[in-house]
């Protein structure tokens, strides 16, 4: 498959850049000679007989939606992928195949293409320059319809979380929880989302300048504001969100109003706005609820957030 899809004369297996979770397989870099390309990335998918999940999370319904993230992200590199430009950069997919219980994707090695970077905290310059990207990439998608895709996006969202919901010991939150999620998937104002932007999938150029994203399992439908909301939980401290949430969103937003008129999308930006606006306290809510219900010792859970989804739940 490597020599086909390359074009190669000789591909050697390299180092193993992560197991993926659960023990579903591996991500590896190959080395190629002959190919215009010094090298690709192979995320190869193979469901295993015996689950070991790093907390303890496993069932049917778990494996199942498993299988269906690693089916999505082949679909999203065969039909979608090739919509995103410079401005919402993502790895170029050569060939994908299925065989039997295996996915196995081949992919651009973004090190090799000028994006060797990968950082686990950011400055608000780093910050900006992933919510640039995330507006782009939600200007690019406004409005469309995710076929063979998550008909909603992200990996925590309530339908495919009953479990987490069921062993949550806060009675509030868990009787408000589907009316959160009924104000997230009822916007107005829909695109594709990225469905797992945390930091560590962005990819960094060495001057900083330019990122690109990777992992697209939990790709799919839904309002863009999700993305923002779980990318801020992922690089801030409950302090610096606090502190920088205001000018954060403010970014975020004049950089969509920009890609949106470069996408030329005739839509109500002021709406558009005001609406996403409104829903981002929501989403952060409702990332906290799958949280408190998945792990409730998580980092990411802080005094910041709680009061966010106590004013929520005030609110409602």
């Amino acid at each position: 498959m490597i020599l086909q899809a390359s074009g190669a004369e000789t591909a050697e297996r390299g180092e193993v850049i992560q197991s993926l979770w659960s023990g579903y397989g591996e991500i590896v870099r190959y080395a190629l000679q002959g190919a215009d390309a010094s090298s690709l990335i192979i995320k190869h998918v193979k469901f295993p007989s015996e689950v070991n999940h790093p907390r303890g999370w496993h069932n049917d319904h778990s494996h199942q939606r498993k299988v269906k993230s690693y089916e999505v992200e082949m679909a999203w590199y065969h039909d979608w992928a090739g919509r995103c430009g410079d401005d919402c950069r993502v790895p170029h997919c050569y060939a994908s195949e299925t065989h039997g219980d295996e996915h196995i994707m081949i992919m651009e090695d973004l090190d090799a293409s000028g994006f060797p970077v990968r950082k686990d905290q950011l400055d608000l310059d780093g910050v900006r320059l992933c919510l640039r990207w995330l507006a782009n990439f939600h200007a690019t998608f406004m409005h469309a319809k995710p076929e063979n895709l998550w008909a909603t996006g992200s990996y925590w969202h309530l339908a495919t979380r009953p479990d987490e919901l069921a062993v949550m010991d806060d009675d509030a939150l868990r009787d408000a929880a589907p009316i959160i999620d009924s104000m997230l998937s009822n916007c107005q104002f829909k695109t594709i989302i990225h469905g797992d932007a945390k930091l560590a999938n962005f990819c960094f150029s060495g001057d900083g300048e330019k990122v690109a994203a990777v992992d697209f399992q939990y790709i799919g439908g839904g309002c863009g504001i999700k993305d923002v909301a779980y990318f801020l939980s992922s690089c801030l401290s409950d302090r610096d969100h606090e502190q920088y949430e205001e000018t954060l969103l403010n970014h975020y937003f004049t950089s969509l109003k920009d890609a949106l008129a470069t996408h030329h999308h005739g839509i109500d930006f002021a709406a558009l706005e005001t609406e996403w606006r409104s829903l981002f306290p929501i989403a952060q809510a409702d990332f906290y609820r799958f949280l408190v219900g998945w792990m409730p010792t998580h980092w990411k859970i802080n005094d910041y957030n709680k009061r966010i989804t106590l004013n929520v739940l005030t609110a409602l």
